[in-house]
């Protein structure tokens, strides 16, 4: 299995994508909300995490959010506060945490997209980590005196991958909400206890040849799949559809899977 882990994990890297995210910086810069740094403890492992508080006056439901495959970027942190903006605690970790070659996480490889790519080769080889380290940052945000208790958990490409992995490994989550990611092995399956709800482009048949086998595998397990494909839009298009320079397309499903996720969120 550590061999698939890895091959889905290259093939998620090597996706094309933008070499700069400028345009991402602006939000942070001129956000009101409340952001900082957090480092949550794993055992003995440090997790950097990077979390943004919504401006509301009663507990809120947490977010977190896992990266793609370019790891805690400009555009990552922004997603934390666009999840603070629509009232939830977002909290985005970094699981390139102590995979750096200074031992530090994404910072520590300077934008080297090849160095990027070996670490998250590396990363690969150690699911049991990245299902421990994310179930270290549920549980801290889960406790934090701004949040209800209740956690959801989302993430984009190799994020949404880990997604629907961790939705069957942790019981606690109240949804995952996975944006074209790959679906965990078949027999794990039965162990998820959230609903899961998939968020896809059209043009992306890599992972859309995926779909009709899990809508069956989970229909059958008797657990909650609702996939949503946006016509015209490729992979990663939350990101590209983001960017001035995305496509009508990508800008249209980026905007009807926003509102769809916070339509869901307001739900739980």
């Amino acid at each position: 299995m550590k061999k698939l882990t890895l091959l889905l994990t290259v093939l998620c890297v090597f996706v094309p994508a933008a070499a700069a995210q400028d345009w991402a910086k602006p939000r942070l810069e001129k956000t009101t909300r409340h952001y900082e740094y957090v480092k949550v403890m794993n055992g003995t492992r440090e997790v950097t995490a990077f979390i943004t508080y919504p401006e509301v006056k009663t507990k809120a439901t947490a977010l977190v959010l896992l990266h793609d495959n370019q790891g805690l970027t400009d555009w990552a942190r922004g997603m934390t506060d666009q999840g603070a903006e629509a009232g939830y605690i977002t909290i985005a970790p970094d699981l390139l945490s102590g995979m750096g070659p200074k031992g530090g996480g994404t910072a520590d490889f300077g934008g080297d997209r090849d160095a990027v790519s070996k670490g998250f080769a590396a990363l690969g080889q150690k699911p049991d980590q990245i299902t421990s380290d994310l179930d270290a940052i549920v549980a801290y945000v889960a406790k934090l005196p701004a949040c209800n208790g209740k956690v959801v958990v989302g993430g984009f490409c190799w994020g949404g991958t880990q997604t629907f992995r961790f939705a069957t490994n942790n019981q606690n989550i109240k949804a995952a909400l996975v944006f074209y990611g790959s679906p965990p092995k078949d027999e794990d399956i039965a162990k998820i206890t959230s609903p899961v709800v998939g968020f896809y482009g059209s043009n992306d048949a890599r992972i859309n040849t995926t779909i009709p086998k899990t809508i069956e595998l989970m229909k059958t397990a008797g657990k909650k799949f609702d996939p949503v494909t946006y016509e015209g839009a490729g992979h990663g298009f939350m990101k590209s559809g983001e960017d001035p320079a995305g496509s009508p397309e990508n800008k249209k499903a980026r905007a009807d899977a926003w509102v769809r996720l916070k339509t869901i969120l307001a739900k739980l």
